[in-house]
């Protein structure tokens, strides 16, 4: 049995149903800006060694709760999770990033490729049990998976890239191999998100992260196409509410409408699109997401307090004239710095609750 969920404004947001204050999470709040991650997981032994651990996984997402009056969780994981069960051998290298062992370059590895047997990821869903049991109710808790794009991007390149070479060599010379990486990977993340819901995630989101990378006339064939064939599949409640789900772009401004429409409750911005416009170009239709620059979190706190503000007022009132509401939930832009003081984001957090505190 699970606790009671004490604090759902960000499901409520994220439904645009009315909240007493606009809710706030951070994309990457655990993360190497704690330093109390940073002991983690040098008793874990390494980045794998913390997300294959349910107990690891549990400590360092509850981490920044502690710190901070956050409105959601979101489990500690990593979106390469997936091509990892695919048996790409996935590893960190130490001021490298992730890389895989076996990119997919050949036709006969990618005519081979197939969805994992969810049971490889067990230790994922078990780390959602454990750290829904471990908030007891505190506040929902967020399960994510990169889009079917952002993960071929990696398992084509192998590892990080700066010109994704040889995936958009790929795309243009050979879109049919593209296209059936991607058809797998969709099935894959609809399942995995979907087994992550069954575990317990309250809501769940889905990182375009290289989204943004495209030519305008590929983005949808090569990346929206295969997001709304997730979002199409993932389950819509559980324990007798909805589970909402989010769809971030990074770069995604020039196909905002698109992606307002693909059937997700929630669209993530980066700080490049102004809310008040956002919001008017998706008429109010979906929930909106974001969308601080990072770096803001470098300023001193007062200029960090008062950027969140400018934010919130780009935003607007929740209710228009017309009676059409609107869901905002704050965050960033991106990901978190690991060089952010956590003095700013107290400061952050505190700014979001205060300024956008509403009547009852």
């Amino acid at each position: 049995m699970t606790a009671a969920l004490r604090n759902d404004v960000f499901l409520r947001a994220c439904l645009r149903q009315r909240t007493e204050y606009t809710p706030v999470w951070l994309m990457r709040q655990a993360g190497r800006y704690l330093a109390e991650y940073r002991a983690t997981r040098e008793r874990a032994g390494s980045f794998m060694g913390l997300a294959t651990s349910p107990a690891f996984a549990t400590e360092v997402t509850l981490q920044p709760l502690e710190r901070f009056a956050l409105d959601a969780a979101i489990l500690f994981s990593d979106i390469l999770t997936v091509p990892d069960a695919m048996g790409l051998g996935l590893g960190f290298e130490a001021g490298e990033g992730p890389r895989f062992a076996r990119p997919l370059r050949d036709e006969a590895a990618i005519r081979a490729l197939q969805v994992p047997d969810m049971a490889r990821l067990r230790y994922v869903f078990d780390a959602v049990a454990s750290i829904r049991r471990a908030l007891a109710g505190r506040v929902p808790l967020i399960g994510f998976a990169g889009s079917p794009w952002t993960l071929a991007c990696y398992m084509v390149e192998g590892a990080g890239s700066d010109d994704y070479r040889h995936v958009k060599t790929m795309l243009y010379a050979r879109p049919d191999l593209l296209h059936r990486i991607l058809s797998i990977n969709a099935q894959a993340v609809a399942a995995y998100l979907n087994a992550q819901i069954d575990a317990g995630a309250q809501a769940v989101m889905v990182f375009d992260s290289w989204g943004g990378v495209l030519a305008h006339d590929a983005f949808e064939p090569f990346s929206l196409a295969y997001t709304r064939a997730v979002v199409s599949q993932l389950k819509r409640e559980r324990e007798a509410r909805a589970v909402p789900s989010i769809v971030f772009t990074k770069g995604g401004g020039p196909w905002l409408e698109a992606i307002a429409a693909c059937g997700a409750d929630v669209v993530g911005l980066d700080w490049t699109l102004p809310l008040a416009q956002a919001r008017r170009r998706v008429d109010d239709r979906v929930a909106l997401q974001g969308n601080l620059d990072p770096a803001v979190l470098f300023a001193p706190v007062d200029r960090v307090a008062a950027q969140a503000r400018a934010v919130l007022d780009d935003f607007g009132a929740w209710a228009r004239p017309d009676g059409r509401s609107g869901g905002h939930i704050f965050n960033l832009g991106h990901g978190i710095s690991q060089h952010t003081p956590p003095d700013a984001v107290a400061a952050l957090v505190e700014a979001v609750h205060q300024h956008s505190r509403r009547p009852a």
